[in-house]
């Protein structure tokens, strides 16, 4: 799909290297990742990633991989997506869904806490390529996901965006560079959504990291079994030599106010998970 021309000079100009978290610097795991480099990129005019559909900027190494996980923040599992990025003091890249983020603000809080880059996934994780999704109710859908994650972290998150199912029609990707946000797509799908064995997940991944030798890899911290199995495709990833980029932009996402006040509106009232249930009710007496 063609990106915004206005998109080259500015992405090429936009990739600044800040100091990373070094896998020497990680306490208690002499074996981490760590973060190689860390990225900064200007998203304006909408520039794409991800080799699958995006040619243009082809920007790592060999060697080099990207962590990106789609669908969250959701209970249980986005922690464990967490921990294990922790345990190797690994930073990634979370595409959040807006309706998931005003459910658990205190999840998707805890993601930004941790350092790691908070961009968009629409607001109900809708295909846009549908027809009843031409226009405005697109348009609305990448905005109002945009304005709920903005509610649930109490700050604007990064100008990154992801297509649900990676379907991006041609006006949408127009639409999209108009907001400056950089679209993402990858380079390795894990299909994590397709099985609940942790196990297979690693395979899968590192088979196909391992023929393409570099890429921005594809995983959702809303399945179980991605949770389940990071541990060990963090590992495998080391022994095998890949070292992890992180990508932080250059500016923060800029909503709209009507979509800001819809949202809202929509979720006026007391936010229901501000903190984790168990810190708000708890069984004193009985099963």
């Amino acid at each position: 799909m063609p990106i915004r021309t206005a998109a080259i000079a500015a992405a090429l100009a936009g990739f600044v290297f800040v100091q990373p978290v070094l896998a020497e610097d990680c306490p208690g795991n002499p074996d981490a990742l760590g973060v190689a480099r860390t990225v900064e990129i200007d998203t304006t005019g909408g520039p794409g990633f991800g080799l699958e559909q995006y040619k243009l900027y082809d920007f790592l190494q060999a060697g080099e991989v990207v962590l990106t996980f789609d669908d969250g923040p959701w209970p249980d599992n986005t922690a464990k997506v967490l921990k294990a990025l922790k345990d190797h003091c690994v930073k990634a890249t979370f595409f959040a869904i807006g309706k998931h983020a005003v459910w658990h603000p205190h999840i998707l809080k805890q993601v930004a806490a941790a350092g790691h880059t908070i961009g968009t996934h629409t607001f109900s994780h809708a295909n846009l390529a549908k027809g009843k999704m031409k226009g405005e109710p697109g348009r609305e859908e990448i905005e109002k996901g945009l304005s709920a994650v903005k509610f649930a972290l109490g700050a604007a998150p990064a100008p990154f965006f992801r297509f649900p199912a990676l379907q991006d029609p041609d006006d949408f990707v127009s639409y999209v560079g108009s907001r400056n946000l950089a679209i993402f797509s990858m380079d390795v799908d894990s299909f994590d959504f397709k099985t609940r064995d942790p196990s297979k997940v690693v395979k899968t991944v590192m088979a196909k990291i391992t023929k393409k030798g570099k890429g921005i890899i594809l995983m959702h911290d809303f399945q179980k079994a991605t949770a389940n199995g990071l541990p060990e495709l963090l590992n495998e990833l080391k022994k095998n030599g890949f070292k992890v980029v992180h990508l932080t932009p250059k500016h923060s996402a800029v909503s709209i106010e009507t979509y800001d006040e819809a949202i809202k509106k929509e979720f006026a009232g007391p936010m229901a998970d501000a903190r984790p249930m168990s810190s708000v009710v708890k069984t004193i007496t009985g099963q």
